[in-house]
């Protein structure tokens, strides 16, 4: 699927790049074009889900039905509030940026960032919905005083 990337990034031009180390993130990273510019950030990694890493949603759900990683978090993992944190900082660095920022990392960590761009907090990640190798552009209006949403979850490269 990276590959499939490499052609719809084309229409930009990034003067950063940057990825999680995690080989999934990482590998994606390169077979789109950019592994050669990709700057490996740490806290870009995905959600420390401690005691339910390698769980899916539906063997958690099983025993606690009600569980959502945005209202119930894991235990001895990271909370969302520090997920937050981690993204943040990603954040002031490509503001810091003169152009355009490509990123390269896991879906719950993207659905906080999205959040926290807009000014909300991490839990509304639950409301951005991420696909696998989608493409998600976020930016300002018009005056560029607000961050906004510019599109999200585009997967029509996959189509293709």
């Amino acid at each position: 699927m990276g590959r499939l990337l490499g052609a719809p990034l084309k229409a930009w031009r990034f003067d950063a790049v940057y990825t999680s180390p995690l080989s999934r993130a990482a590998d994606t990273c390169a077979l789109a074009g950019y592994g050669d510019y990709a700057q490996p950030r740490e806290d870009l990694m995905e959600w420390d889900y401690g005691d339910y890493e390698g769980r899916t949603g539906a063997e958690i759900r099983a025993e606690r039905p009600d569980w959502t990683i945005w209202t119930n978090g894991v235990p001895n993992g990271e909370t969302a509030a520090q997920v937050a944190t981690r993204v943040d900082g990603v954040i002031s660095d490509a503001l810091r940026t003169d152009g355009d920022v490509l990123i390269f990392a896991h879906g719950h960590l993207l659905r906080v960032l999205a959040a926290r761009w807009l000014g909300l907090p991490p839990w509304e990640g639950r409301l951005f919905l991420l696909s696998t190798a989608s493409i998600s552009v976020l930016g300002h209006d018009g005056d560029r005083r607000r961050p906004a949403i510019v599109s999200w979850n585009d997967t029509t490269h996959l189509r293709a």
